[in-house]
């Protein structure tokens, strides 16, 4: 069973040239995921010495200046750089010899007659995996390469058969797997969407004792339920597709799911869902931060609001969000206190106020861009002296450059986060009405 995947690496030819050339070797900012590919995938520890390491249509010891070659010849440099992937094999299926030779193989036939490659096999983890790492431009015609979903498909078939011949395992119906950064939070217990759907399955099955009460469970939770077919599956109206249940986790068949809630026992039979949208010492200035599907200028007591309504505000407090809507900016909490810390020290309260730092954030940041465009034609005319101390100059200007672009970039962020957050509590509040809706319905029909 082999596991694939590609993606590509940013940076320009003159940070590949300006790396080269430099003696002290330093990496230039902005390509640091080129040269960590270069280092990485050819570790002596992962790769026995090398003797894992394998370059197509280039010298593994000079391959980074030869596809710095193939682009200045063809003058393609910008974006693209680069294309990194793996082919991940099943623990304890293969040898690193077979898997080095399966991985020469899938290079070769995928891009092998267009682009300079290295190969390398790693043993570092319990799974052997290759690397693949091959130059965005091809030496023979110069065109870059485009990694399509016919690339996509044509990648999977090759490894898929590849496998085959030499008598592995493959998967046989493939799914989606979600992004590596929510991989890796989902291992670490975050509540990502999913870990939020499971928490609320775990508990929809502990509260129900028949099949309807636990689609009621999750219906006022504010989920879209399907229990028909061979795979339950839920969803939260904010996303596209449905997850099968027995995805989240393998046992929650419908026959499983259906035994456990009958071993299910109340003293008072099921107990129905509940979500808090009020949470303890709010304070008073706040209620009013957020009227439902009405957009507010003022963002800074918006987000003020919504630190409450998680539950990180105020601090010490044990109160969690019971709302799945809410539950998964949990995850993105650093980011949220960050954006919080920014507009108070800035003194940002408003739209209006938000727009008008962005404005001078901009401002500044093309002052010192053209200041650094100065300092670097003085340096190209100036004696060796000289350029020692108009390079510290530059670097000056390139630290307070970077520095802009994150404030910069905060600000973009504090306006679409204020976005997601009306929508978020927007669905929380619609859920909510519905449900208040659908109570007093009942209690009509118990009057009569």
């Amino acid at each position: 069973m082999a596991v694939t995947s590609l993606w590509h690496i940013k940076g320009n030819l003159k940070d590949l040239i300006d790396y080269v050339e430099n003696p002290d070797k330093t990496v230039p900012k902005g390509t640091e995921d080129f040269f960590n590919v270069f280092s990485y995938i050819k570790r002596p520890e992962a790769t026995n010495q090398e003797e894992y390491v394998t370059a197509i249509n280039c010298l593994k010891e000079i391959a980074l200046q030869q596809m710095i070659l193939t682009k200045k010849q063809y003058g393609k440099g910008d974006q693209y750089i680069a294309w990194h992937g793996y082919q991940s094999f099943k623990i304890g299926e293969i040898d690193p010899e077979i898997a080095h030779e399966i991985g020469i193989k899938l290079a070769k036939e995928m891009w092998g007659d267009r682009f300079q490659i290295i190969v390398t096999t790693h043993l570092d983890k319990a799974h052997i995996h290759n690397h693949f790492c091959f130059n965005s431009v091809s030496f023979r015609d110069g065109k870059k390469y485009n990694y399509t979903k016919s690339e996509i498909q044509k990648l999977r078939d090759c490894s898929d058969r590849l496998c085959r011949e030499y008598g592995l395992s493959i998967i046989e119906k493939p799914r989606k797997a979600p992004s590596r950064p929510v991989w890796m939070d989902e291992k670490a217990g975050k509540p990502t969407r999913y870990n939020v759907y499971r928490e609320d399955i775990e508990s929809a099955i502990y509260c129900s004792n028949n099949v309807d009460k636990f689609k009621s469970f999750l219906v006022r939770k504010g989920y879209e339920v399907d229990l028909t077919g061979q795979h339950w599956k839920l969803k939260l109206p904010q996303y596209k597709g449905f997850t099968r249940m027995d995805t989240l986790n393998p046992k929650w068949t419908p026959q499983y799911l259906e035994q456990e809630m009958q071993r299910t026992y109340h003293s008072m039979g099921s107990m129905p869902a509940t979500v808090i949208l009020a949470p303890r010492r709010m304070p008073r200035e706040l209620f009013d931060a957020y009227i439902p599907f009405e957009r507010t200028s003022h963002i800074y007591r918006l987000y003020l609001y919504y630190c409450y309504q998680l539950g990180v505000l105020p601090k010490h407090t044990d109160y969690k969000p019971t709302s799945p809507y809410l539950k998964e900016d949990l995850r993105k909490l650093n980011q949220l206190t960050a954006q919080v810390d920014y507009m108070a020290a800035h003194k940002i309260e408003t739209i209006d106020d938000l727009l008008a730092d962005r404005s001078r954030l901009q401002e500044d940041l093309e002052t010192l861009i053209r200041q650094r465009t100065k300092l670097q034609n003085k340096i190209r005319r100036a004696d060796s002296e000289a350029k020692n101390t108009l390079r510290e100059e530059k670097k000056q200007l390139t630290d307070q450059i970077i520095d802009l672009r994150k404030k910069l970039k905060c600000n973009f962020d504090i306006e679409e986060r204020s976005e997601k957050i009306q929508q978020n509590l927007d669905l929380a509040y619609k859920n909510e009405e519905r449900n208040r809706h659908l109570k007093s319905k009942n209690r009509e029909k118990i009057g009569r």
